[in-house]
């Protein structure tokens, strides 16, 4: 699995492993610092040596490319906090099927809907189930209910 962060930070980390390296740590200990394997560390060891430091540069990124771009993406979050309404749609409701539409319609980029859930989750999104609630509950009166009467009409266990 390929490491989280940006291609800089993690050339930067191989880079700092090395030095400690030289300072005279263990591999283990390295590791532990960093946060990483400890065969990682020897692996960079081994690529250090064998090609020098462009053995520790980065290297593209393997498969396809974005569809969004970052900054498509940034609007995208703007838009979804909106709400579904404000971007068009009867209910505030964001489905997975509604959020292909609004990109479609925005950006001109098809996306299936089974990717969307990828997508909001990379955004730090969760799905979540509207509270359903009568128009006319009176949230005072409900209150006033469960202070006062539940605790008459609640069983209490026997002792």
């Amino acid at each position: 699995m390929r490491p989280t962060g940006s291609q800089a930070s993690l050339e930067k980390r191989r880079r700092r492993a090395l030095q400690l390296l030289d300072q005279g740590w263990q591999p283990v200990e390295v590791a532990r610092k960093l946060g990483v394997d400890r065969r990682s560390v020897r692996r960079w060891r081994a690529a250090f040596d064998k090609r020098g430091s462009e053995g520790l540069a980065a290297r593209p990124v393997p498969g396809r490319p974005p569809k969004l771009s970052d900054k498509q993406i940034a609007r995208l979050e703007r838009l979804l906090l909106k709400g579904a309404r404000r971007c068009g749609f009867a209910t505030d409701l964001w489905t997975c099927r509604r959020v292909a539409e609004l990109i479609d319609e925005t950006f001109g980029v098809d996306y299936h809907v089974d990717h969307i859930g990828r997508l909001l989750r990379r955004l730090g999104w969760t799905p979540q189930k509207p509270t359903r609630r009568a128009r006319e509950r009176d949230e005072v009166r409900v209150r006033g209910w469960v202070q006062k009467r539940w605790p008459q009409v609640k069983k209490t266990p026997r002792v």
